[in-house]
């Protein structure tokens, strides 16, 4: 059976690379580590220092500039895990420092929850 054993990048598709970039960089400590283009769209790929996750936001000439709304076919989310919900606790202290609308933390038969 064909396996990895890690994902290599994770990429979004954004109306502004450049904000989008800054936004995710302080929000997750991320640090830039390549810029990259081809016909028509450019990228920025951040990396997160702990667990080497790339994060990369591209910009195309053609987007339309239309607000992110989940109910749309694309991508929905991602998901980060934590191992201890005093890590989580903290990262709603840091969504509230930052001004990150977020739900309140709710605990789930598989664990708790922050979105």
């Amino acid at each position: 059976m064909a396996t990895f054993s890690r994902v290599s990048h994770i990429s979004f598709s954004v109306r502004d690379a450049e904000a989008s970039a800054r936004w995710w960089a302080e929000l997750l400590e991320l640090t830039e580590i390549e810029r990259v283009a081809g016909h028509r769209w450019r990228g920025i790929l951040l990396m997160h220092r702990w667990s080497r996750t790339i994060i990369e936001f591209q910009q195309h000439d053609e987007n339309r500039g239309e607000a992110f709304d989940p109910r749309r076919t694309g991508f929905d989310h991602m998901g980060f895990k934590v191992d201890k919900r005093a890590e989580l606790d903290e990262w709603m202290a840091r969504f509230e420092l930052l001004g990150v609308t977020h739900s309140p933390i709710a605990d789930r038969e598989y664990g708790a929850v922050l979105t």
